[in-house]
């Protein structure tokens, strides 16, 4: 038999009794009636947390500004107009990345990630080895990218040499299709990287092999957008086109992802450094004393910094962009053409710098597809501090697997 014991709740949460009942009969409002206060009382309203909005879901907020603006809206000719062709493009990157955020959050995924058939070193193309969850995702952008038809080449970290896709495809799509995948199996957030540039025309005329390498060889400064996408606890698209850094959550009810965060901007001093100081005794003496210096707060920032270390590159960089400080690995690990450009451009666009340690990332021309370099984001006055001590590269490598 079950109880018949009544849950009691703060009264804080229904409305006065004059609302409910009639001071005359005092009888039982209608369900209608009860309905329609109780919608009145939990309207959502517009509130501000740490720089992003959350609006109204009754489509206007409280200050009178319009209601949610998805990405599309966002991007099309109601916003900053970027143009139908690379509308259609990020509608099916948007695709893509709702497919991977599934798969990361499958139950089913630590049985993939575990096929021993994957294991193995780095490609002899200087790659780290690839895993089934790489794989699988790589074909998932792969596949939306052809299907979109506005694609010419598509260079990612998981293949040795681009893919040439359309004779058409306006577009050149760089990307990292699961950055921090070994980390999946401890619910560790993970990310995608993509950058866009525009199909080189002028080398149309060369054969199919050598001209999709030269234009996915662009300079970052040529990009015409970028982004990442995190797989967390929220599943967040930050992106720009070259006119500021916006993010966007997806909205499991609809499918949408919807502005969030408006107009980044990153702060010009954070608190916080985010490295693997496990690795101390390797780094060069430069990077030592800047390390050490800051944590004592005797910095040009006379505050003590903090370490935050979660060695996921989209989910350390993300926590850079909204706090300020630097994110860095001094090592020559990182890929200049699939995640150094790209996330060096977001932060650019937010008030930001990308350095290699001594110069800027986008001011680089990449010479190779799977070029490595140190890497350094973050805070424009974190950075160029960092950058003063000069000797901040670590060229010693004892052949960490992480």
């Amino acid at each position: 038999m079950q109880s018949s014991t009544i849950p009691t709740f703060p009264t804080s949460l229904f409305p006065p009794k004059t609302l409910l009942f009639s001071s005359k009969t005092r009888s039982f409002p209608s369900k209608r009636s009860l309905l329609a206060q109780s919608c009145h009382l939990f309207r959502p309203k517009m509130a501000s947390l740490s720089g992003f909005i959350v609006r109204s879901q009754t489509g206007t907020s409280s200050s009178g500004e319009k209601g949610f603006s998805t990405l599309n809206e966002y991007m099309g000719k109601g916003g900053i107009d970027v143009g139908d062709e690379l509308v259609v493009l990020y509608d099916h990157i948007q695709y893509a990345c709702k497919r991977i955020a599934a798969l990361v959050a499958s139950p089913f995924n630590s049985s993939l990630s575990k096929q021993s058939n994957f294991a193995g070193g780095d490609s002899g193309s200087g790659r780290d080895a690839p895993k089934p969850l790489d794989i699988v995702s790589n074909e998932i952008i792969l596949s939306s990218l052809k299907n979109s038809g506005k694609v010419a080449v598509m260079a990612s970290e998981e293949d040795d040499a681009p893919v040439w896709i359309n004779d058409d495809g306006r577009f050149v799509v760089v990307t990292d299709p699961l950055d921090g995948s070994r980390n999946i199996d401890a619910s560790i957030p993970t990310g995608t990287i993509f950058g866009i540039y525009r199909r080189l025309v002028e080398l149309d005329h060369l054969p199919q092999e050598e001209k999709a390498t030269l234009n996915s060889l662009q300079s970052g400064a040529k990009l015409v957008a970028a982004g990442y996408v995190l797989y967390s606890s929220a599943t967040i698209l930050c992106t720009s086109f070259g006119s500021g850094t916006h993010a966007f959550t997806l909205d499991h009810s609809t499918g949408d992802f919807i502005q969030t965060h408006i107009d980044i901007k990153i702060p010009p001093r954070g608190q916080i450094y985010s490295v693997n100081d496990a690795r101390y005794f390797d780094w060069p003496e430069g990077l030592r004393r800047y390390i050490d210096t800051v944590r004592q707060g005797k910095g040009r920032y006379p505050k003590k910094y903090s370490a935050r270390y979660i060695c996921s590159l989209v989910a350390d960089f993300h926590r850079t962009l909204l706090y300020g400080g630097v994110a860095m690995n001094p090592r020559d690990h990182l890929r200049l053409v699939y995640e150094a450009n790209p996330l060096s451009f977001l932060v650019e666009q937010a008030g930001g710098r990308g350095s290699d340690g001594k110069s800027r990332i986008l001011s680089m021309q990449p010479v190779k597809l799977h070029q490595r370099l140190p890497l350094f984001l973050g805070s424009l006055e974190d950075i160029k501090e960092l950058e003063s001590y000069g000797d901040v590269q670590q060229k010693v490598n004892p052949g960490y697997e992480v």
